[in-house]
C-alpha cells in the first residue's frame, strides 16, 4: 500500500488554474468515490483509500493505493474528473510519495504551507474534508491514521511554537488594501457577498473600522440577516445585487458558486451610476465570483486571493525561527508515522506465521492426546510432543537453507540463528 498526495496550490498555480481544478462542496463525496473507483479499475485488488481537500488556495488528492504507479494515476484522475488537458495541468502539479506525502500533510495541517503562515482556518477545512471522505467510504486504516496524526501534529506545533504570532490574515490584508483607495473606511459603504467563515472574518475586521454601512448579500436572506445582525448591518438578497451594486464602495465576495456572480457589464453599469467614483473589490472565492475582466475598468480596483497573498507575506522573516522549530517537530512525527507504516507492512507476515504455528501446535497436541489415550507414559508423551514441535518448526528453515545458493544462503545462515535464539 503506497501513500501519496497529488495536487496544486498557490505556490504552483495561479487562481485561473486553481478554479478549474476546484471541487464544489457538494461534489466532494462523489469525487472521493470516483477516485477510489479510478484506482481500483487499474488494480483490481481493491482496498484503495482516498480523500480530497479543496480550498481557495489548493486542491489535493490524498490516497493509499496498491496500483503500480499511484502518483501518475492520481494526477490523471484529477485531470480526467475536471476534463482538463493533462499535459497542460502536469507542470503545476506536485506528486508526493510515501514520507514526502506524510510530511506535506503535516505541514498543511500546521499552517506551514498556507498563504497566511500559521493560519488556523486550514485545520477546520481539513477536518471537514476528512469527514466527507469518511462518509463517502474513502477512509481506511492508512488515511485515518495519517489525518488523526496530522491533527495532533498541528496542535503540537501551535502550542509549542509562535508560528501564528503577528501573522496578517487575509481579512486584515483586505482592510489594508482598501485603505490604499479610501483613507477612511468609516466614510464608506461596505458590501459582503456570502455568509461563510471567510466573509465572517472579513466582516469582523471591517466592522472594527466603523464603516458608514455594512451589508450582507446572500442567497438565503435569513442567514444573511443573522450575520448582518451581529455587526449592526442589514442583509439583501443575492438576486437584488444587480440593482444595488452601485450603492457600495467596498465589495468583498466569497461564495461557493461555480460561476461568476458579478460580471463586467454589471460593474460597468454600477460605475456609471456612481459617476465613476472608485469601487474597491476583493474576490476571495475559487472559482472566482467576479469576472477577471472587471480589473480592466479604470474606476474598479479588483484584487484576487493571490493579490492578498502578497500582502500577508509581510513580516514572515521575523517568524523564521518558529518555522524551523515547527519543521523539526514535523520531521520527528513523520519518522514516527513511517515507522508505523513499516510495521503495518509486516502484519500479514506475522499473521501468517502465527496461523502456521498454531496449525503445527494443534497437530502435535492431537498426537500427544492419542498417545495418552493409549496409556503411554506421560514423560514419554511430553518428550515426543517437544521433539515433534521442534522438528516441525525447524523443517521450514532447514529446507530453505538446503535449497538456497550463493548470497541467499549466506544471508539465511546469518539471519536464522538470530531468529531462533530463544530466551533461556
Amino acid at each position: 500500500m503506497q501513500l501519496l498526495a497529488v495536487g496544486l496550490n498557490h505556490h504552483t498555480a495561479p487562481v485561473s488554474l486553481r478554479e478549474q481544478l476546484a471541487f464544489a462542496p457538494d461534489q466532494l463525496g462523489q469525487a472521493v468515490v470516483a477516485a477510489r473507483s479510478w484506482f481500483e479499475r487499474i488494480d483490481h485488488r481493491g482496498g484503495d483509500e482516498a480523500a480530497i481537500l479543496s480550498t481557495c488556495n489548493r486542491t489535493e488528492l490524498y490516497a493509499a493505493s496498491t496500483v503500480p504507479d499511484p502518483l501518475d494515476a492520481g494526477a490523471h484522475f484529477l485531470a480526467d474528473f475536471h476534463q482538463l488537458n493533462y499535459s497542460e495541468l502536469r507542470p503545476h502539479l506536485y506528486m508526493l510519495p510515501q514520507h514526502d506525502a506524510v510530511r506535506h500533510t503535516f505541514r498543511v495541517a500546521s499552517g506551514l504551507d498556507s498563504m497566511v503562515l500559521g493560519e488556523t482556518q486550514i485545520l477546520g477545512q481539513i477536518k471537514d474534508a476528512i469527514r466527507t471522505a469518511d462518509e463517502a467510504g474513502g477512509l481506511g486504516t492508512y488515511l485515518h491514521q495519517l489525518f488523526q496524526r496530522s491533527f495532533s501534529v498541528a496542535k503540537e506545533v501551535r502550542s509549542t511554537t509562535e508560528i501564528g504570532a503577528h501573522s496578517v490574515s487575509m481579512a486584515a490584508a483586505a482592510v489594508r488594501l482598501s485603505q490604499r483607495i479610501f483613507d477612511k473606511i468609516a466614510e464608506q459603504n461596505v458590501l459582503f457577498i456570502g455568509a461563510g467563515e471567510m466573509i465572517e472574518l472579513c466582516a469582523t475586521h471591517f466592522a472594527a473600522q466603523n464603516p458608514k454601512t455594512l451589508t450582507i448579500a446572500n442567497r438565503t436572506l435569513e442567514r444573511g440577516e443573522a450575520l448582518a445582525h451581529r455587526f449592526g448591518g442589514r442583509a439583501i438578497r443575492l438576486a437584488d445585487l444587480q440593482d444595488k451594486l452601485h450603492n457600495y464602495d467596498i465589495v468583498i465576495s466569497c461564495t461557493a458558486s461555480s460561476l461568476p456572480l458579478i460580471g463586467l457589464g454589471m460593474v460597468e453599469r454600477a460605475i456609471k451610476a456612481r459617476r465613476h467614483k472608485p469601487m474597491f473589490m476583493v474576490d476571495l472565492a475559487v472559482p472566482r465570483d467576479i469576472e477577471p475582466e472587471v480589473a480592466r475598468l479604470n474606476d474598479a480596483f479588483l484584487y484576487t486571493v493571490d493579490d492578498l497573498g502578497k500582502v500577508v507575506q509581510t513580516g514572515i522573516e521575523s517568524r523564521q525561527a518558529a518555522v524551523a522549530q515547527a519543521e523539526a517537530i514535523i520531521e520527528t512525527r513523520v519518522q514516527s508515522f513511517m515507522h508505523w507504516v513499516d510495521d503495518r507492512a509486516v502484519v500479514p507476515v506475522i499473521q501468517s506465521l502465527q496461523e502456521n504455528s498454531e496449525a503445527l501446535r494443534l497437530l502435535e497436541l492431537e498426537r500427544a492426546r492419542k498417545m495418552l489415550a493409549r496409556g503411554e507414559d506421560v514423560d514419554t508423551v511430553l518428550e515426543a510432543l517437544s521433539k515433534g514441535l521442534t522438528a516441525k518448526f525447524m523443517h521450514g528453515p532447514q529446507q530453505a537453507l538446503r535449497h538456497a545458493h550463493g548470497d541467499e544462503r549466506a544471508q539465511l545462515a546469518e539471519i536464522l540463528p538470530q531468529l531462533f535464539r530463544g530466551r533461556r
